[in-house]
This record gives structure tokens, sequence and C-alpha cells, in this order.
């Protein structure tokens, strides 16, 4: 039998993680008044229980009420590098986001004092068809941003921006687009197929789901097919940054240009983790040595405050190849980051604001 002091614990815990529970249009806490969700602090209830929600935000079934939302999309059937896996990715970045806090100290964005956020859970992608997939993921994604809500999604590969992106043109019409990556991903076929990880942002451009001249591709490097593999971007408009010019350097006299092209027209945000040195993020498919560093992928969110940003993705991270959990604890923070400089986020001074040394 429990003790009273035992079962007084128990209990506080359990109506903690209440809220947690998958829910269905409710977008405050059952057990509150706060005006935002909240995270589950380590404080009030351990890392390691409860369910390994997005930063260890209450679930919801639909985005209603929500101004801004995470959601799985565990897809990696448009892959075809030899190293896969990037399907388990959005369920181990969930479990490593557990690390993170509410405040971030380093900008002072408060996110969870500015808008309503919460995870919606994963689309249930069809593992045979990748076609099918684009349908499947094209709806979902479209029934979250009907509203409003800004979706930050944990991929999977990077086929999936290809139908969010289609979501995103119809409702905002051409976006720009902040394109973190290794690779262009604008091949014309991939075994003879036009729709795959490496042919996303060619689809979209034929499409005309991107504003072409408001396109900047970040941090590509490595060997490649030929001698014009970036042409393709370059002759649409496409402003390609290779990553040796990012070497040595801060990204924020970069982002300070780059926020001057987007304007105030809408930006989507897609983040290949590759795009990161295999030195910080190991655990992904197609490493290329030389990339950008965590601080610098760090300036480079940081940097998109202001836009008018409508949503973002962060892909190809897979945790089979993983070493401690080193690339999923990245991906987990990168999307935070990108959580807190969504359109309407309230900055606080940081601490150490007022540092002199």
């Amino acid at each position: 039998m429990l003790s009273h002091r035992a079962g007084y614990q128990l209990l506080a815990v359990s109506q903690r993680l209440l809220p947690a529970l998958p829910t269905r249009g409710i977008a405050t806490s059952l057990l509150t008044s706060k005006k935002f969700n909240s995270p589950l602090t380590p404080d009030e209830v351990p890392r390691a229980a409860g369910f390994p929600t997005m930063l260890r935000l209450p679930m919801q079934s639909t985005a209603d009420g929500l101004d801004a939302c995470f959601l799985g999309i565990p897809m990696d059937n448009g892959s075809y590098a030899h190293r896969t896996g990037a399907r388990m990715g959005p369920r181990q970045i969930r479990c490593e986001s557990c690390l993170l806090r509410p405040h971030n100290t380093h900008t002072g964005a408060a996110p969870y004092e500015s808008l309503m956020v919460a995870d919606v859970g994963d689309v249930s992608v069809n593992v045979f068809n990748i076609e099918a997939n684009i349908n499947i993921i094209h709806q979902h994604v479209a029934s979250i941003i009907s509203d409003g809500c800004k979706p930050l999604i944990m991929g999977g590969d990077h086929t999936i921006s290809y139908p969010i992106l289609k979501a995103m043109k119809e409702k905002y019409g051409p976006v720009g687009l902040v394109h973190l990556d290794a690779h262009p991903d604008t091949s014309k076929t991939t075994f003879g197929e036009k729709i795959s990880n490496a042919t996303p942002f060619r689809l979209a451009a034929e499409e005309g789901l991107l504003d072409c001249e408001r396109v900047v591709i970040i941090g590509l490097r490595g060997s490649g097919n030929s001698p014009i593999d970036y042409e393709y971007g370059r002759n649409l408009g496409f402003k390609i940054v290779p990553a040796k010019y990012c070497w040595y350097k801060s990204m924020a006299p970069l982002m300070a240009q780059v926020r001057e092209l987007m304007g105030d027209a809408p930006v989507y945000i897609t983040f290949d983790i590759d795009a990161v040195d295999p030195g910080y993020a190991p655990g992904t498919g197609t490493h290329e040595i030389g990339g950008l560093t965590s601080i610098q992928a760090l300036e480079i969110i940081r940097g998109c405050r202001g836009m008018k940003i409508v949503g973002g993705d962060l892909v190809e991270v897979s945790p089979m190849f993983d070493v401690q959990g080193a690339t999923s604890i990245l991906a987990a923070n990168f999307l935070f980051e990108m959580l807190c400089v969504l359109p309407g986020v309230v900055y606080k001074d940081p601490p150490g604001s007022d540092f002199e040394f």
C-alpha cells in the first residue's frame, strides 16, 4: 500500500501528465489557468517519466487553437542512400528533446509565453507507396495550416518537403525558401523516378511552389555527379552559398542579406541535418565533410528572426547511425530555435546580456 506522501506524489505526477494525453481541440491545460501551453519541467516530472512528446509539450490530435505545432512525418521510402532509417527520426528527436528547457537563454526568446504550441503527433504514412504519401502529407499539412497554425516538422527524408510546399503554396502562394543542406536536391530523376529525396526542389520549382528569386541554399559541398550540379538552381534564380564560403566565418552578415532578400513575403525553412558537419551530426544518411558547425547553424536559424516564417522542417536524422543521441539532440535544439524565431514570439533580455569582460 502507498504511504500518504507517496500517494500524493503519484497524484501530482498524474495530474501534471494529464494535459499531455491526446486531446481534441483543447488548447489550454485542464488543470491550470495558464494562457499558453507549457512544457513539463524536470522539477515537476523527471525526464524519464511520461510520454515522450516533442519538448515535453502537451499533445493534441488536431491543430485546433494552436499558433504553432510540432508534427512528425516518419517516412524514408524516398531515400536512395545506402544509410536509411530516417523514418525513426521523429521518435528519437522527441525522446532527446526532453533535455531542453522552456526559455532560450541565448536569445531571450520566450515562445511559450507568446504562442499556443503543442505536439500534434505523426502523419500515418504508407511505408510502401511514395506517391500515396505525397497526397497523404499534402492533405495533412493543408489541414494544419488552414487556420494559420505554423507547423515545424520532423522527418523523415527530404522528399517530405515537396508535398509540404504544395500545401504552403495553396495557402500562401509561392514561398521563399531558406534551405540548409549539403546537396541541392534538384536532380531530375533518381533511378528513373521523379519523386525522391534528391528531387523535391526541382519538383517544387517546376510546379511553381517556390518564389525562385527568394530561394537561398546554404552549405552545399562534397563530390558531385558533374561540374554543373548547382546550375539548375542558379538558372532559376536560387542563391547558392557553398559551404567553403562559410568556413571560419560568422553567418550573421550573410543572414542580414537573406532577411533583406526575403522581405515581408512568406518564407519556409527546410533543414537537412547533413548541412552540419558529420563531426557534429553523425546520424544521417549522406555525410559530407567540411560542413557547417553547430554554431553556424544556430546563427542561420536565429538570423531568420524577423522574416514572415510560415513553417519549417528538419529532415534526414537517422538514429541507427547516431552516436549517443548527438544528432537527435542537435535536431531537437534546432527545431526549438525555429520555434523561437516564428512571428509573434516575445523576446526578453537573456541572462548575461549585460556581460562585460
